[in-house]
């Protein structure tokens, strides 16, 4: 007599998935180390997200929670409309917004939110970051485009971060009135991106002090984009 397998995961299946969960958990809850080493946070704002490779699940740090004493259990698994799916804490506040951007772009491996000062400063004047850094091109690929102003706690922000980087090569966005958006292939380049943002909007800060900075020629941005994302470091 046949039988039809069931679609319940096995015991083994479902340990398997708690152990690749459990290392994400654990390899995010580090990379938050980076936000206050760079002092992109203060107290518990910010997060970092990264999407579960394979499943329509991400993990995202839990809202409220102190970076002190963050660890894998103050990083929860999500589904793709932002529902908790395992984990002991509510998740961030921001995570509608995560949600969103991982639904629509499926390139996205990894999401970084900060209220990084000098950045937050040019969210808050509502004003991009000019590409006049060499560092801007590689990075960026030309200046770091201002989102919508946008309320948290629907999806409205994640809204706002797609299609403002929809016309953009840059990873980054600063949200009108509120602060720093970052994606990346995974959350390492998401925390990468969102260091970044802080460090060219200080320096075009400081340079403004003495005067209007130059920019670069849109083929030297072009150039110096496609050497940094395709030629420059370890292959």
């Amino acid at each position: 007599m046949s039988t039809t397998p069931s679609s319940t995961p096995s015991s083994g299946t479902a340990r398997s998935d708690r152990g690749t969960h459990r290392r994400l958990r654990e390899e995010v809850a580090a990379l938050h180390g980076h936000l206050v080493r760079y002092q992109l946070v203060t107290w518990t704002a910010g997060n970092v997200s990264a999407r579960v490779p394979g499943e329509d699940l991400f993990v995202i740090k839990a809202s409220g929670v102190d970076y002190e004493s963050l660890d894998w259990r103050g990083v929860v698994v999500c589904d793709l409309d932002g529902n908790l799916v395992d984990g002991e804490h509510a998740p961030s506040s921001d995570t509608a917004a995560h949600a969103f951007v991982y639904r629509s772009r499926s390139d996205v491996g990894g999401q970084v939110h900060t209220h990084s000062p000098y950045a937050t400063a040019w969210a808050a004047r509502g004003e991009s970051i000019p590409c006049v850094l060499t560092a801007m091109a590689d990075e960026f690929g030309g200046p770091i485009p201002v989102g919508p102003f946008a309320i948290i706690g629907d999806d409205s922000i994640g809204r706002g971060v797609v299609a403002t980087l929809a016309e953009s090569r840059s990873p980054a966005v600063l949200m009108q009135n509120h602060g720093v958006f970052t994606i990346g292939k995974d959350a390492r380049s998401a925390v990468k991106a969102a260091v970044m943002t802080e460090d060219v909007a200080r320096t075009v800060h400081l340079s403004r002090q003495h005067g209007e900075p130059l920019p670069i020629p849109q083929d030297a941005v072009d150039r110096l984009f496609n050497r940094y994302q395709n030629v420059y470091g370890q292959r």
